[in-house]
């Protein structure tokens, strides 16, 4: 007895997809801001990869899945009342400045990730967004254009600016170096 299509297919599904759940979360999750709501997008957009899993032409499925999952995030963000897709991003107030240490020189010092992660929350959506893909995820410029459907220049100029912003909130509330 040979398996049946639907269980082949099942499984395919299963071996592209389900090793980039963490990831997939990750992103539900930041951009959501909450576990319940992280959990709903999740959820969705793997019903949606699902759905859809025959028009994946199976080049990158790390990237094809995290797109469905921001898409999916941000759609369900909008619907919830009171609820905006981005927070505001005035382009003129974030000039790039490098005047200090990068985040990533802060971060190897430190081992207080509460503090870390808060200042990540401080940041605009659009600009969180960029770095958890990048510093968290580790996609490159390409692939987070992909995902997003920005412009590289704009994935690059997001993340310099999400930098820049994260080194200053570090630098008012200093990590805590642990012995």
């Amino acid at each position: 007895m040979s398996p049946s299509p639907d269980r082949h297919r099942t499984a395919r599904f299963e071996a592209c997809f389900l090793p980039h759940l963490d990831a997939a979360w990750n992103l539900a999750r930041w951009l959501a801001r909450s576990d319940a709501d992280a959990e709903d997008a999740l959820q969705e957009s793997m019903l949606r990869a699902l759905r859809y899993f025959d028009s994946f032409n199976g080049e990158n499925p790390r990237v094809w899945l995290l797109a469905i999952v921001r898409n999916t995030t941000w759609t369900l963000i909008a619907k919830k009342p009171g609820q905006g897709v981005h927070e505001s991003l005035d382009e003129d107030l974030h000039l790039l400045v490098d005047g200090g240490p990068t985040p990533e020189a802060i971060a190897l010092v430190a081992s207080d990730i509460a503090v870390l992660q808060s200042a990540l929350d401080t940041l605009p959506a659009p600009l969180r967004e960029i770095v958890v893909l990048r510093e968290l995820e580790g996609f490159s410029y390409k692939e987070i254009a992909t995902i997003t459907s920005l412009k590289i220049g704009t994935v690059m100029s997001r993340l310099a600016r999400a930098r820049e912003r994260l080194a200053a909130e570090l630098v008012r509330s200093p990590l805590e170096v642990s012995p």
